[in-house]
């Protein structure tokens, strides 16, 4: 089995982790005024199930999926506390069914995106929890 593009080491992530971390405690002290999500944990049997149903669904509006956007997000504040930050997936594709092959991947319109993943133990862990 080869390694997809952009694999990194524990101590990538480590790094990648460290320098968000002004960032997320920033949105922490300013924002939620408590610790902040960091990270969201899907299933591998959800995220399999999501990418089968985004590929059939996405065939169905026209497209062929290529890949899945990550975005990040944030709940809406209720009862005056903000949301924690959380992250969605959305499939994308550079072209239509048919269609010679796209240049960039795109959200595919009408597609259902993938959410409500566990947040971590607790929210505001960081890498490696």
């Amino acid at each position: 089995m080869s390694n997809p593009k952009g694999l990194i080491s524990p101590d990538q992530a480590k790094e990648l982790n460290n320098a968000f971390t002004e960032r997320c405690e920033l949105i922490s002290s300013k924002i939620t005024n408590r610790p902040d999500n960091r990270s969201s944990w899907y299933s591998l049997d959800d995220l399999r199930t999501f990418l089968d149903l985004a590929e059939a669904q996405a065939k169905d509006l026209g497209y062929e999926m290529d890949g899945v956007r990550i975005y990040c997000g944030a709940y809406p504040t209720q009862n005056g506390q903000a949301g924690y930050s959380t992250s969605f997936l959305v499939p994308t594709s550079s072209n239509k069914i048919g269609d010679a092959e796209g240049d960039n991947s795109h959200d595919i319109q009408g597609a259902n995106g993938l959410n409500i993943g566990s947040e971590g133990r607790p929210p505001g862990a960081n890498y490696p929890q």
